[in-house]
């Protein structure tokens, strides 16, 4: 009974599963084109899947574990089940092969088990809190069916009524692991995510690459609205990806929105595209709703807008509006989904063609234009700040080693301080430098947030323009931001470069012996990663070499590296200033108090302006320029390195 019944359960599922997978491929086709590798693609999926996207979850041993154990077994006895009772090769050696993987397969779902008798608040429940059970029912059955292959019990052991159970259970493991993989179930995450990986919008992403920078909008293309309207304006392999989502709430813990209790929770928000892709409401959400958004109030489908300013939509827009552009989603993501490239799309949509820009955003845009920098003021005063420090400019010089970009702090008096802090250690290290003056502007990257991709390739272009006059071996800012831009998001407008924030050129400074610098003699320090910086460009080392080498030991805040707290300054937030239960920078002051250090090195203007506006005792608050420039001595002459007792510290990695 149970040799008949076992192939036909397997068969139809399979059948079954195809059908499914056929419906929900062109479910994602509805997207817009998106070329990708596709044998490629597929190729490379098992390396992703197993190196790359294991490298992420790694971060988690106890899941880790978990996870190899678990799919890493249903894949085996999956393939195995087939050979072995779908096409009757009833070996022995395939039998215990099969009772191995089986094995395997219940060791991991008992640990899945145990961890969904008291999930953590993050993850969803709803469906995903049956899956231990069809996982350990999936993988006894099949363990118990194996018995006779492997020659361990008579076929006839238990009779009609083991064979009876025997096929219940199989029939209900295969059901939500196969048919329910395809057709929609907590087991979906396993094909969409396969094919996710095999097809990523960022492959660059994979074998240890960095893919940060937005992907510039075809501003010429009127056929279709500029941004995303609708779930079908996203690209195919977006929506692929949104339907990855295995909805473990990491995105959602290091959220900052989210923790301040602004109505975003990246989770969430996926969970929405992916309602809106299929059509429905939010109401079977089962987990944690957008702060101060009740879930059921919100329904979609994919061609209606998502975002709906005159009632309710899929989506509010001050969810939209909530998010700093951190990464700190797509850093934790276990899935490896693009949360800030959706959230950007849409944005688009917003600005461009409804001028729904909130609070100040629609002031701030127009200054951009108006003045080629956010806060409206005069560009003739952008060189005001360093009247007496007798810049060198490049309309003068022409051909320099270093471009100092200088950015809009020019017109910010706290900023000022840090960028005449490092022409210092130009100046101390003999640097060959000049800068745009007058000719600089904006780099762009406020107007790139907020959507505003028309202004943002605008001010691009002419710096593009303007910097094409001039030979220069490399560009140097201390801001983050215009780094990241001018590193990542020019090249595709024609402008590549070699981009260095200041603190990897302190470092090299250092390195090479050109500053001859003391020891700083403060109290205790602790260091702020800026997420341009870190998460967006994975510069962590050289900060903490340039305090090192002056003697700085740094208290390290629990949050830290990749997964530090983003300060709130990204992504327009200050700007569009959506409300929530408290302030980003305020949690963040409370994560540096733990450390009880006394000073706070940082190195972007926006991170110290978010850090400073903390009320109340705080620590002081430096860029590591102004920290570096405390303990300079007489400079050296050109040429002539530093002792080597003064470098000893350095280790730049």
């Amino acid at each position: 009974m149970l040799n008949t019944l076992l192939p036909i359960l397997l068969f139809a599922a399979l059948a079954l599963a195809v059908i499914g997978a056929g419906k929900r491929f062109l479910m994602w086709r509805r997207g817009r084109p998106a070329p990708v590798d596709w044998l490629g693609g597929l190729l490379a999926m098992p390396r992703r899947y197993m190196v790359d996207l294991h490298h992420v979850v790694a971060r988690d041993k106890y899941i880790a574990n978990t996870h190899v154990a678990t799919a890493g077994g249903f894949v085996l006895a999956a393939v195995l089940a087939i050979l072995v009772h779908g096409f009757g090769l009833h070996s022995r050696l395939l039998g215990f092969a099969l009772l191995a993987a089986s094995a395997l397969m219940f060791g991991g779902a008992l640990f899945v088990a145990r961890r969904r008798l008291d999930p953590p608040p993050q993850l969803s429940k709803g469906p995903w809190m049956r899956l231990p059970k069809s996982l350990l029912m999936f993988s006894a059955s099949f363990f118990i069916a194996t018995l006779p292959v492997a020659g361990i019990i008579s076929a006839d052991f238990g009779g009609w009524v083991l064979a009876l159970l025997l096929t219940v259970g199989v029939a209900w493991g295969v059901a939500e692991l196969f048919f329910g993989m395809t057709w929609g179930g907590p087991m979906k995450h396993a094909f969409a995510g396969a094919l996710h990986l095999a097809w990523h919008r960022r492959a660059e992403r994979f074998a240890g690459g960095r893919s940060t920078g937005l992907k510039a909008l075809n501003l010429d293309n009127r056929s279709a609205p500029l941004g995303v309207e609708k779930p079908t304006d996203f690209t195919w392999n977006q929506l692929l990806g949104f339907d990855a989502c295995v909805q473990c709430g990491k995105c959602e813990v290091a959220c900052p929105a989210f923790a301040a209790g602004q109505p975003l929770n990246p989770k969430k928000l996926i969970q929405d595209m992916v309602v809106g892709m299929a059509g429905g409401t939010d109401a079977t959400f089962a987990g944690s709703p957008y702060p101060g958004k009740p879930i059921g109030e919100h329904s979609g489908g994919p061609h209606l807008p998502i975002v709906n300013l005159n009632g309710k939509a899929l989506v509010d827009a001050e969810t939209l509006w909530s998010c700093t552009t951190c990464r700190a989603c797509v850093e934790e993501c276990p899935m490896m989904i693009e949360h800030v490239d959706a959230i950007v799309d849409m944005r688009r949509y917003l600005t461009l063609e409804k001028g729904a820009t909130p609070n100040k955003g629609a002031e701030v845009l127009d200054n951009l234009i108006a003045t080629d920098n956010p806060g409206g003021f005069a560009p003739g005063g952008r060189l005001n700040w360093a009247a007496d420090l007798n810049l060198p400019l490049m309309s003068e010089k022409k051909s320099v080693d270093v471009l100092f970009w200088v950015g809009d702090g020019a017109f910010d008096m706290r900023t000022q301080r840090t960028l005449r802090a490092f022409v210092k250690v130009l100046k101390a290290a003999h640097v060959d430098f000049a800068v745009l003056g007058l000719e600089e502007r904006d780099s762009g990257d406020v107007a790139r947030r907020l959507g505003d991709e028309a202004t943002f390739q605008l001010l691009a272009k002419r710096n593009i323009d303007t910097m094409s006059q001039y030979h220069f071996n490399k560009i140097v800012s201390c801001d983050p931001h215009s780094f990241h831009v001018l590193k990542n998001e020019y090249g595709e407008l024609g402008g590549h470069y070699q981009v260095l924030h200041h603190s990897t050129y302190m470092a090299e400074l250092i390195s090479g012996q050109k500053l001859n610098l003391g020891q700083h003699k403060g109290g205790s320090v602790t260091y702020h990663d800026p997420c341009y910086l870190g998460r967006y460009n994975g510069e962590y080392e050289a900060p903490r070499a340039v305090l090192k080498a002056i003697g700085i030991e740094v208290k390290e805040m629990q949050r830290s590296g990749s997964r530090s707290r983003c300060c709130g300054g990204g992504g327009g937030a200050p700007i569009t200033d959506i409300p929530g239960k408290q302030r980003i920078p305020d949690m963040r002051m409370a994560d540096i108090k733990e450390t009880a250090a006394e000073l706070v090195a940082v190195g972007c203007p926006q991170c110290t302006a978010m850090l400073e506006g903390v009320v109340g005792t705080r620590p002081e608050v430096k860029d590591i320029a102004e920290l570096v420039a405390d303990v300079l001595r007489e400079p050296l002459a050109p040429g002539k390195p530093t002792q080597p007792s003064q470098v000893d510290a350095l280790e730049v990695h």
